[in-house]
């Protein structure tokens, strides 16, 4: 569990204990975090950048809001948002568990060349401003 600062204080507001078997670390890098969740089974996150980073890899996400501004990751991805009731979250993480996660794939477009992309189109922009 990477805990974000105000995580941790409002745990400690609401007097919330983890059990020993959850490991709790400070906030990672990005570098650790997509470390993490390449062989993660499962990610349970409110952060709109785990949900791409977890779709992108192929690794089931259980979101824990009513709505995501990361719309393709539900439509597209291996995201499903539960929301905060901790049934929903139980009964979606329990299925993840059992095998039968959402199958989802990667977005179109997510290919890791979104550089020559933009590249090639700045070209494009800068070759017709030459002309005009």
């Amino acid at each position: 569990f990477a805990r974000h600062p105000r995580t941790k204080a409002r745990m400690e507001q609401f007097r919330i204990k983890l059990p020993k078997s959850i490991k709790v670390t400070e906030p990672l890098s990005y570098l650790e975090a997509v470390n993490l969740l390449m062989d993660a089974k499962v990610v349970l996150t409110d952060s709109g950048g785990l949900q791409e980073e977890s779709t992108a890899l192929g690794v089931p996400c259980i979101t824990l809001r009513d709505n995501t501004e990361r719309p393709i990751t539900i439509t597209e991805g291996t995201n499903v948002l539960v929301g905060s009731d901790p049934q929903r979250i139980r009964t979606a993480f329990e299925e993840v568990m059992a095998g039968h996660s959402k199958a989802g794939r990667v977005p179109d477009l997510w290919d890791g060349h979104a550089s020559e992309r933009i590249v090639a189109a700045i070209d494009g922009w800068l070759e017709k401003a030459a002309e005009e």
